[in-house]
């Protein structure tokens, strides 16, 4: 379902393909010069997946950053964190990152509005 997709014409919001099993999102926002909030979570893979532009995302591994300055978030299946010296990515359209649950990372970096998709898969 989601390889027969032109997510260029899919509105944003969520789309459930198995449930909460597998799904994604569209986002559309704007990019900014710096993330210095990177989150993990520990239910879910995320495949990061730029449609407009290329996007930097920094990823370092959990036990590198430490503690979370807040309690996890259950619900939301995410925490933030702080980072040292993370490794960036630069992800282009017609590119994906995937980020498991080990690795923080911080997306949204770059110059403009971005077009995004995400897919979330179930560990």
């Amino acid at each position: 379902i989601i390889r027969d997709t032109d997510f260029d014409k899919v509105e944003t919001g969520t789309y459930e393909v198995e449930g909460r099993d597998l799904y994604y999102f569209i986002q559309e926002y704007e990019t900014r010069p710096v993330n210095d909030l990177p989150e993990a979570h520990r239910k879910y893979i995320d495949i990061h997946v730029p449609l407009t532009q290329a996007e930097l995302i920094a990823c370092e591994h959990i036990s590198v950053v430490g503690e979370s300055e807040a309690p996890f978030d259950e619900e939301n299946d995410f925490a933030l964190y702080t980072y040292s010296q993370p490794t960036w990515y630069l992800v282009k359209p017609g590119e994906f990152l995937i980020v498991y649950p080990e690795d923080t990372h911080a997306p949204l970096v770059g110059k403009g509005p971005q077009r995004k998709l995400i897919v979330k898969v179930l560990m």
